[in-house]
């Protein structure tokens, strides 16, 4: 990224997240996404038309280009641009990313990224008949890597690792359960974050629960062994919602935001720098690590100066060894809870890992300018895949 000019997250929404035929069951992914860009001009204190251009990660649709219909829907002008980008899991960061690039690059001064999902609503797959009276073919997920590279169920390759390291059933259950009760004690903060457009928006994630360690050790186990399998507790939900920021150029941010003469002087996240990279799509859960390792070396510092992050809970033995390799901090590692813990739609997880970023980081007690506090988005994806982002506050 472009040292010289920066992009800052000025606003930052997402909607709750509900299982898949859960409260959301009836909106498209469009849909999930208008309501938050909506906010996220109001809340930024802009007009419609001041937007340069929208970017929005989606994993699952079947064409049409869900960002542009979510623009439309928000009632931004017809003549701004809007991309869909694909990156399965990675896809929200990576929207965010490439609004941040667009505005360092001297592009846009304002942009519109994040990303959204619908379970409930994506389309059901079948390829062509291949020839005169063959038959169509139903498929659950296209091919993320071509032979002859490996392309395990990504639940396999999680149970795998698990193995590999020796990660016990009964150590997941627990890491699961941690994830539960720090979204159950987040709930009422959180809802600052959430839009409840129309009144169809629940004002909080559908999946979180007192979970007890007594019932994560009851769920049968879905992939590997009795010793290291993973289950339904240990393994996020499949889920609905979206989530995104509003981002502008570091010298637009400060003539709008930081006038503390005028009592003006509002705090956002500066995007530091961002990595996507890519690595065995055979083992794609340990490519953040190197993401991590490539930020760190970059900006010259190491995991102890990280105040917070947040780190995809797709599944917990793919989250407790990034963390347990990166030697992160426990305490600030997804302290309002994970995926685990409200769901995974998976081309706005993301994004909320972006959103809860600006959350923890733009708050009453964000530091002083200068002040060292820097936080970190980090996530894998399908076919080998990994995304990250360096943040600190710029008030």
């Amino acid at each position: 990224m472009n040292q010289n000019r920066k992009a800052v997250i000025a606003a930052a929404r997402r909607t709750a997240v509900c299982p898949r035929g859960g409260a959301l069951a009836m909106l498209q992914a469009d849909e999930l996404a208008a309501p938050v860009l909506d906010q996220l001009i109001v809340d930024a204190g802009i007009e419609p038309g001041d937007v340069d251009c929208v970017f929005l990660g989606n994993a699952l649709y079947g064409g049409g280009n869900p960002a542009r219909l979510a623009a439309l829907r928000a009632g931004v002008p017809q003549t701004v641009a809007a991309l869909t980008i694909d990156t399965q899991c990675c896809s929200g960061l990576d929207a965010i990313l490439m609004g941040a690039r667009m505005i360092e690059a001297g592009a846009a001064e304002i942009v519109l990224a994040g990303g959204t999902e619908s379970f409930s609503r994506a389309p059901i797959r079948m390829t062509r008949p291949a020839g005169r009276g063959a038959p169509s073919v139903a498929y659950d997920r296209p091919a993320f890597a071509p032979a002859p590279f490996d392309d395990p169920d990504l639940a396999e390759a999680a149970a795998q690792l698990a193995a590999e390291t020796g990660t016990t059933k009964e150590a997941q259950a627990a890491y699961a359960v941690a994830s539960h009760q720090k979204a159950v004690a987040a709930q009422e903060h959180l809802l600052q974050r959430l839009v409840h457009a129309g009144g169809c928006f629940p004002e909080k994630d559908g999946f979180t629960r007192n979970l007890s360690l007594r019932t994560a050790l009851r769920a049968p186990v879905l992939a590997g062994t009795q010793d290291t399998g993973l289950s339904a507790a240990t393994i996020a939900c499949e889920a609905d919602g979206a989530a995104a920021v509003l981002l502008m150029s570091e010298d637009l941010f400060h003539q709008r935001f930081f006038q503390p003469a005028n009592g003006n002087r509002q705090a956002g996240l500066k995007i530091l720098t961002g990595h996507s990279a890519g690595g065995s799509p055979g083992d794609p859960a340990l490519v953040p690590i190197e993401v991590a390792n490539a930020m760190f070396s970059e900006l010259d510092i190491g995991a102890g100066e990280l105040a917070a992050t947040e780190l995809m809970e797709a599944y917990a033995v793919q989250a407790m060894v990034t963390a347990e390799r990166l030697n992160l901090a426990s305490e600030g590692v997804n302290r309002t809870g994970g995926a685990l813990s409200r769901g995974h739609p998976i081309g706005a997880s993301g994004a909320i890992l972006v959103v809860h970023l600006f959350d923890q980081l733009t708050g009453e007690e964000a530091p002083a300018e200068g002040a060292r506090n820097l936080g970190m988005a980090l996530i894998a994806a399908a076919g080998g895949l990994g995304s990250g982002m360096l943040v600190s506050p710029f008030v």
